[in-house]
């Protein structure tokens, strides 16, 4: 197999050559189809993720097919189709896994984090933690709804059924969700980077109400805000455009510090909270939405070996919607 190995934060991928790795018990191997690049990638690649062992293979986005099981696997079967998430392992028997919370597990593992992921052309994977995906639509335009489409989901559930929806960061998450949040009848406020007219056309073209820069005012009060872009001074900005007793929800597993704000900015009970993670549920529960209101994703395609380059782009804000490498 190859793969582009992380050897220290900061230091670009290698492309490596290495033996097939052998599924253990209740593990799959996965031949890799494609496998989207998400900015939790970034994060690792530039050591701002804690506990981090190098070597490790980033990537946790993967769609591929199900090559070789280990001892116990009754489900996936060789030949399928499937998933694989972040969330990559759970203990089962912390007090959140056993209170339905798995996505805040003491002793998780992380695909592309604490196991090696799908910038490779197989990965092993724990196969109660995979997705069947069935055979609609190709690999690419499935590899996105793996991250960027379960916390997009998570947090938009978080979000509440308010109509007045805000999206700040317009990228893989963000054109996910605002089909979804169409599709639900809500209108949608999509804040970007100033000047990225490129994520604005997106954007409207995917039916949103009103686009902008994040310092902009939007037409009308929100009732809830997303914040995907990693980026701290973001939230007073969020927290201003919301209506009182409106919601802020930040989905990044990693943000730059927070700013400093005038505590009217959260009066009248406005919220402000995070997601984490995700659970197998929140997959269950997305692929059905994501089939019934007609996902369809916005990708740039490039090959394995050019991740690192691949990254520098998303590091720029130079990727509209997403980004999947292929082996």
């Amino acid at each position: 197999m190859h793969a582009m190995v992380l050897k220290a934060p900061g230091a670009p991928l290698r492309f490596e050559l290495r033996e097939d790795p052998v599924p253990g018990t209740g593990e799959v191997r996965v031949t890799v189809g494609a496998c989207g690049v998400c900015r939790t990638d970034l994060h690792v690649v530039d050591g701002e993720l804690p506990d981090i062992a190098y070597p490790i293979v980033p990537g946790h986005e993967v769609v591929g097919r199900v090559e070789a099981v280990g001892p116990g696997v009754t489900s996936p079967r060789i030949g399928e189709r499937v998933g694989v998430p972040w969330l990559g392992y759970t203990c089962g028997e912390c007090p959140y896994c056993r209170s339905g919370r798995e996505n805040l597990c003491d002793r998780p593992r992380f695909t592309g984090y604490t196991r090696d992921g799908g910038f490779a052309t197989h990965l092993v994977a724990d196969g109660r933690y995979c997705f069947p995906l069935g055979e609609a639509d190709d690999d690419v335009a499935v590899a996105p709804l793996l991250c960027a489409g379960l916390i997009g989901w998570r947090s938009l559930v978080m979000a509440g059924d308010g109509k007045h929806l805000g999206i700040f960061g317009f990228g893989a998450a963000g054109h996910i969700i605002a089909q979804v949040a169409r599709w639900q009848g809500r209108s949608v406020y999509a804040f970007t980077r100033s000047g990225d007219v490129a994520a604005q056309r997106l954007a409207i073209s995917l039916g949103a109400e009103w686009t902008g820069g994040s310092e902009d005012r939007p037409p009308a009060p929100l009732d809830a805000a997303i914040i995907y872009a990693p980026v701290g001074s973001l939230v007073p900005l969020a927290l201003r455009a919301v209506r009182k007793g409106g919601r802020v929800v930040c989905a990044g597993i990693h943000m730059s510090d927070i700013s400093s704000f005038p505590y009217h900015l959260l009066w009248q009970e406005r919220q402000l909270v995070s997601v984490a993670n995700l659970t197998r549920n929140d997959g269950i529960a997305f692929f059905k939405v994501a089939a019934q209101a007609g996902i369809r994703t916005h990708t740039s395609v490039f090959p394995l070996q050019e991740a690192n380059e691949v990254l520098s782009k998303l590091r720029a804000g130079q990727i509209t919607g997403a980004a999947v490498l292929q082996p």
